[in-house]
């Protein structure tokens, strides 16, 4: 099957996906632009398992302040070098997880920091259960998953702060 240019600049534009890896996708379907989209999520979420024990050491620190001043967030990511922190990609993905603590004000990171005796698997108060502000069929975690998978390395919320006034 002769696959153009153009439909594997096309899908690597929708998914990040390397070249190589948007073209052996089209080939195993054929061609199917959908079906190529859905097995370079998954292979994406396969990478984002293999890369979960990588260490963490460098990122950015994300602040957000909602229009009007009266909500606040300090966010911080975590990736494996430095390169990939500056880059435009990890940065919109950190400003979309301040964006979605402010706008969702949960209480933990993840399922772990739950308390004995608290529900650990409410999307209300754990971050990385919660479905996503701008795109609610993914939850937070599954949008980590696809800047892991886009961006080549593991990728871990460590933290947060919400400032609300009156709270």
């Amino acid at each position: 099957m002769e696959l153009s240019v153009a439909t594997i600049k096309e899908l690597r534009e929708i998914t990040g996906a390397g070249i190589m890896d948007c073209k052996r996708a089209l080939e195993e379907t054929s061609g199917d632009m959908a079906k190529a989209e859905e097995l370079l999520t998954q292979q994406g979420i396969a990478s984002a398992v293999k890369k979960a024990s990588r260490s963490t050491e460098e990122g950015i620190v994300e602040s957000y302040i909602h229009s009007g001043g009266r909500i606040g967030v300090l966010l911080e990511v975590n990736c494996e070098t430095d390169f990939v922190a500056r880059t435009n990609d990890f940065r919109e993905l950190a400003h979309d997880i301040a964006m979605q603590v402010a706008a969702m004000a949960p209480s933990y990171v993840s399922g772990d920091e739950v308390p004995d005796g608290e529900d650990s698997e409410s999307a209300e108060t754990v971050l990385m259960h919660q479905p996503f502000i701008k795109d609610p069929s993914k939850s937070v975690q599954e949008l980590v998953n696809e800047g892991i998978g886009k961006l080549g390395e593991n990728i871990r919320v460590r933290r947060f702060t919400r400032f609300s006034l009156g709270e």
